[in-house]
């Protein structure tokens, strides 16, 4: 099983809000969102939108949404 991640990250390695699913059309979807609604002064303090995958709803922050 693959599960993409999609995470806002500050300037800190702080995970801002995080969004979890199965479906990799949903999660690219996400990550565009969670990109164009960085404003350029977050961009310019080293904020980022990060996706990724993982195999396990057990690699997955607690703290994210988990959409099935």
């Amino acid at each position: 099983m693959t599960i993409w991640v999609n995470e806002q990250i500050d300037p800190s390695g702080m995970v801002y809000a995080c969004i979890a699913c199965c479906n990799e059309s949903q999660a690219q979807e996400c990550h565009e969102s969670f990109r164009k609604n960085l404003t350029p002064m977050q961009k310019a303090e080293g904020w980022i939108a990060k996706i990724r995958t993982v195999s396990s709803w057990d690699e997955v922050p607690v703290n994210a949404l988990k959409l099935n």
